[in-house]
């Protein structure tokens, strides 16, 4: 653990830490011991709620105000909430799973680890990220490291990231980093553009679909209009929307996308992940 002067408490109403590190879209957290651990702008967090109080006990270097945002306690979450909540399915996930926020994440570590997020289950993916931070990162304390700079991941080869388990993945990291590092992509600039703009944006990186682009604007931009349709979402939105008349039988995953914005509304983001944790979990 790490010294007593950088534990302090959180607390934020409607705030589930469990569901909101479980819910699959962060890859760098783990429950250790009961505290969930993770590594965050260089620094090794470890925090751990108190299921009555609700408080947060967080032991980390990093100030309060730093998980403040990346929790996203100026999201009012209830009024967020009942502005999806739609119909009998959402508010079951709703109930269930109260709570759960999107995070607001670093946009270099969610764009790489999105990328190699591509046609893999969550532990391959966890599994990767952690080798690559091992091999490019810089080494916190024992066996956690930072997550690898542009400039760090520019100078690998191929076959070096190959042996990280990335697979087909390692290529289009390097040529993602590449675009970084000469400026051809400057993330800063996403958050300045609307929706549609920012996803060519990333799209036109090699590896980057709607998908994983969806997924990107959600958790590191503030996109909250993105809605992610992997196989998950479109399994729930086929069985329990597919009905609607505006699929007219033909349910595609960018159609979803586009459904998802228009039944839901500007935080469609919100109930995208309400219900694809709770296919996670509980299946459909």
């Amino acid at each position: 653990m790490n010294s007593i002067p950088d534990m302090y408490t959180l607390f934020s109403e409607n705030f589930n830490l469990d569901y909101t590190l479980d819910c699959g879209q962060v890859f760098r957290w783990d429950l250790i011991d009961g505290w969930w651990t993770g590594v965050l702008n260089g620094h090794v967090a470890r925090l751990q709620q108190d299921k009555i109080s609700g408080e947060v006990l967080v032991d980390c270097p990093l100030p309060k105000s730093f998980f403040e945002n990346y929790f996203r306690f100026d999201d009012d979450l209830d009024s967020i909430l009942q502005e999806v909540n739609k119909d009998e399915f959402m508010d079951e996930a709703i109930s269930k799973y109260m709570g759960l926020r999107l995070i607001r994440q670093d946009p270099w570590e969610c764009l790489i680890s999105y990328m190699l997020a591509t046609a893999w289950s969550i532990p391959n993916i966890k599994r990767a990220i952690s080798m690559m931070c091992q091999n490019y990162g810089k080494e916190i304390e024992g066996g956690y490291y930072s997550f690898p700079e542009p400039h760090a991941l520019v100078h690998a080869c191929d076959d070096d990231l190959r042996a990280c388990k990335l697979g087909f993945r390692g290529g289009r990291v390097i040529k993602a980093a590449r675009h970084v590092e000469d400026g051809n992509l400057i993330l800063d600039d996403i958050f300045k553009v609307d929706y549609e703009e920012a996803k060519q944006r990333l799209m036109f990186l090699e590896g980057i679909g709607e998908k994983v682009a969806d997924c990107i604007l959600l958790f590191a931009f503030d996109k909250m209009e993105a809605f992610p349709v992997d196989t998950h979402v479109e399994k729930v939105v086929k069985t329990v929307y597919g009905h609607h008349e505006y699929f007219n039988g033909n349910a595609t995953k960018s159609k979803i996308g586009n459904w998802g914005r228009m039944y839901f509304g500007r935080y469609c983001g919100y109930a995208q992940q309400y219900f694809f944790y709770q296919k996670r979990l509980e299946g459909i």
